[in-house]
């Protein structure tokens, strides 16, 4: 199959790339289908969650482990059923960046990252109960932290 993408132009994909959104992103609840595409030369840190339906719908994404090796994230037992697993480790997490110039400028939000079954390819965007995580964390805070390990 092909589709159109905002970044990337026209591009061929596989059914079994497409990641599902149940409830599909806020904001754009009736996006339900996504790819989860990686940026050239970011080895999987910067990814973009481009929309199936709409062509110039695309999100930049993060590896937020790559910033901060402490984050932790924890699932409610509702969320983590609706995404088939037991155990919020068994899942891969993923945070939006807001890309401003210049870029340390830009912001991420830690406090409702897009998670995935990388098994089924069900995904959801959560908002995460504790108050560890912000919505807005500067790029250049995790320059600034010591081997990515304070968030």
């Amino acid at each position: 199959m092909k589709t159109e993408t905002k970044y990337f132009g026209e591009i061929e994909y596989e059914a079994t790339d497409v990641l599902h959104f149940a409830k599909g992103i806020f904001a754009f609840e009736e996006e339900k289908r996504f790819l989860l595409l990686p940026f050239a030369g970011s080895d999987g840190t910067l990814l973009c969650l481009q929309s199936l339906a709409t062509p110039g719908l695309a999100f930049v994404l993060m590896n937020p482990f790559s910033l901060c090796a402490t984050y932790a994230p924890e699932l409610t037992a509702d969320e983590l059923a609706e995404l088939g697993v037991d155990d919020s480790r068994q899942l891969c997490y993923y945070v939006m960046c807001v890309v401003k110039s210049p870029v340390a400028n830009s912001t991420l939000n830690l406090k409702c990252p897009v998670v995935i079954n990388d098994e089924t390819l069900q995904a959801m965007q959560v908002i995460l109960e504790n108050d560890d995580y912000g919505m807005r964390h500067l790029l250049s805070e995790f320059a600034a932290a010591e081997g990515a390990e304070k968030c």
